[in-house]
């Protein structure tokens, strides 16, 4: 007879080590990040390795489905719902197949960490709306991918976050806390993704711990190089450059007044798309720009927003741990650099984890510390575990 979902996630829970496959979609929608991670114990004494990843890049058509509803106001009802499905079954796929891939059987995996997709995000700050709480929005049912895959899946973990004061992000300050706190070393944890956010980690344990997003990661400089050059991306950072910054344009740009709010914040492509730049370039002018210099100065836009937001915080000298498609783009690490002399820029792998996998570890880690973890008290961040638990049967 087969155990009750209940027992068996309380075997799960009391596994010395557990088997856990991470899920990333960004808000770069460039494919799913697929970890397989193995953990050992939980909380401050957790250990993490990941042992397989891929990235699976997504079809022009999945891509054009889920920009009808992505970071818009009004869209098709029947379209969100359809997408919730859909979105989950090809994730569920992707996972199926890349566990062939990689012979591990789905007996093997204790569970999947779904992120899902990011379709929109509104925290108070952004919508203003008296009377409504900060939301977010993320598809793919975790119901779905359980039944489709036969795992139990842990899904949906930005709502627990929002429900107990939080904004739903940055979600990183958990994961980075308990995977790359050091006693020797004050430590940046940088991820540039479609947005960009950073954790503090200083080595003293009375100093404060900071997660908050700085702005604009890749989703700027991805619709400029797809308008303007017909690429998905800018790889490297060659096209940026090859361009001049133009620093009437990036300076009309910082002055968005996310860039001077109180952390921590969060942000998204509701406030960050083409129609900011379009409006930048208006105000201020700069109508004759060439494309490479649009794209150095988007481009240094994201830069300068974390470089400026660390300089504010007064931070000590640290180093800046990168990951994300951001961290492999020479024009923005370059800028990194030469802004924040006092501060050593290395990629995620100095510390042994692949910079591309880490969301996806991340989220794996904390469907750990749901099975097997307490809620963890980190400054003025909610102390919880997140994730809703689908059972395959």
């Amino acid at each position: 007879m087969a155990k009750s979902g209940i027992i068996k996630l309380n075997e799960i829970s009391e596994k010395p080590t557990r088997l856990i496959v991470g899920l990333m979609s960004g808000t770069s929608l460039d494919g799913l990040d697929i970890a397989l991670c193995r953990f050992a114990g939980a909380g401050q004494d957790v250990k993490a390795e990941v042992l397989r990843f891929e990235t699976v890049p997504y079809s022009e058509s999945f891509i054009a489905d889920v920009r009808e509803v992505f970071a818009k106001k009004t869209v098709s009802l029947e379209k969100l719902c359809l997408l919730n499905a859909f979105i989950a079954d090809e994730h569920a796929s992707m996972v199926v197949s890349a566990l062939k891939n990689w012979n591990i059987s789905a007996e093997e995996v204790d569970c999947i960490a779904s992120h899902g997709q990011t379709v929109y995000h509104a925290p108070k700050r952004l919508h203003g709306l008296h009377g409504y709480p900060d939301a977010t929005l993320q598809i793919g049912d975790g119901d779905r991918l359980a039944v489709k895959t036969g795992i139990i899946t842990i899904s949906d973990f930005r709502q627990k976050h929002a429900a107990a004061g939080g904004e739903g992000a940055p979600l990183a300050l958990y994961g980075d806390y308990l995977l790359f706190t050091s006693k020797s070393e004050n430590r940046v944890l940088l991820n540039i993704g479609g947005i960009s956010n950073f954790t503090c980690l200083p080595s003293n344990d009375d100093a404060a711990i900071i997660s908050t997003d700085a702005g604009p990661g890749n989703t700027l400089i991805d619709a400029v190089a797809k308008k303007y050059f017909g690429v998905a991306y800018d790889e490297g950072g060659a096209l940026a450059l090859s361009g001049t910054v133009n620093e009437m344009l990036l300076n009309e740009m910082m002055q968005h007044p996310f860039f001077s709010e109180s952390l921590p914040k969060t942000t998204g492509p509701e406030l960050f798309n083409t129609d900011f730049v379009d409006n930048a370039i208006e105000c201020c002018g700069q109508f004759s720009l060439s494309n490479h210099d649009l794209l150095a100065t988007v481009t240094e836009l994201t830069a300068r927003a974390i470089a400026d937001l660390l300089i504010s915080m007064q931070m000590p000298a640290a180093t800046i741990y990168a990951s994300g498609g951001g961290a492999h783009n020479g024009a923005i690490i370059g800028s990194l650099e030469k802004i924040l002399p006092k501060m050593q820029v290395k990629p995620l792998s100095a510390l042994g984890i692949n910079p591309d996998a880490k969301e996806a570890l991340l989220f794996a880690l904390l469907a750990n510390e749901c099975l097997a973890g307490e809620p963890q008290a980190l400054g003025s961040a909610p102390a919880i575990t997140m994730g809703k638990i689908s059972l395959p049967g």
